[in-house]
């Protein structure tokens, strides 16, 4: 195995991580808008005899500028089909090479599921897997409305015949700024955390092409916003990032709607996997149970291996 880090440019890489579907935080410009002073991104390309096998994107920084922690988050993203001795191979020449001086502790989260031989790469586990669900785009519309739990398509079909109508939103950050400030309000009332929401902005401004690097829905009654979706696009996917409603879009299931245009209009522009990101059935049922109800596959990942 052989590493290449920090490939002077992205195509390459924009072109491997499309070709896996890969995860949100492997793609290039979600490194780009997490860096800072304190903060950098280390790339690395992996090959077993001149074929890429795995890409791996580390966020790292100093702690108590003593000892250097860099996290890959849903990677290596794999390239080939590798069995576990190769994935250990590809994994160990990434630590071997790692080019950051000691002491250093270099972490991995595989976007792989959960199973005996899951993240046999890396040597020990320091934090448990986490869920997601994941919608495959590539099926017809028909059959993924087919998939829809009874109760999720009953409240679509609820909200289809509402006097709701879906937007497209605008994609520069003066047309988006409403829905993170309600997600502003939300994170305060219930203390929850998420990405800084200057990352939007910070994202679509690391990508080639802006406009085409997320998708803004609306709902609105009449002149009046019920609610609203966020999706960043990734390569050949794109990830739920934020989502808000009110009491009223609740009550007529806006989001089911919101969510139903997203797969259209995301199906229409040729994505092939949709992430609805984290599932936790004890701190956020309600959550867990709308995006399970999608009939996606519920995933749960190996875990953080040091």
């Amino acid at each position: 195995m052989q590493v290449l880090w920090n490939p002077p440019e992205r195509g390459a890489w924009d072109a491997l991580h499309r070709s896996a579907a890969g995860a949100l935080q492997q793609h290039w410009s979600y490194g780009a808008a997490l860096q800072s002073g304190t903060t950098r991104c280390l790339r690395a390309v992996v090959t077993h005899d001149g074929a890429p096998v795995a890409l791996a994107q580390f966020m790292s920084r100093r702690v108590g500028l003593v000892v250097e922690v860099a996290l890959c988050t849903r990677g290596p993203v794999w390239l080939a089909p590798l069995d576990a001795a190769g994935r250990s191979s590809a994994v160990r020449a990434i630590r071997q090479s790692f080019p950051v001086r000691r002491p250093r502790v270099v972490l991995c989260s595989p976007d792989e599921p959960a199973s005996e031989t899951a993240g046999s790469a890396g040597r020990y586990r320091v934090m448990t897997g986490y869920s997601t669900v994941l919608i495959d785009l590539t099926r017809p519309l028909d059959q993924l409305r087919a998939d829809l739990t009874g109760n999720w398509r009953n409240r679509l079909a609820s909200a289809e015949r509402s006097a709701l109508k879906v937007q497209r939103g605008g994609t520069k950050p003066a047309q988006y700024g409403w829905l993170l400030e309600r997600e502003a309000a939300q994170r305060d009332r219930k203390t929850y955390r998420g990405l800084p929401l200057a990352f939007v902005a910070a994202y679509q401004a690391a990508c080639p092409d802006p406009a085409a690097a997320l998708l803004h829905l609306r709902a609105d009654l009449g002149r009046d916003a019920q609610a609203g979706m966020l999706f960043l696009v990734h390569g050949d996917a794109a990830t739920y990032h934020v989502g808000w409603s009110s009491e009223e879009g609740r009550r007529l299931g806006a989001h089911n709607l919101l969510l139903w245009h997203a797969i259209g209009a995301l199906r229409e522009r040729g994505l092939r996997r949709l992430d609805l990101g984290g599932v936790d059935t004890e701190r956020g049922a309600g959550i867990a149970r709308f995006k399970i109800g999608t009939g996606g596959a519920v995933v749960t990942l190996a875990g953080t291996y040091w």
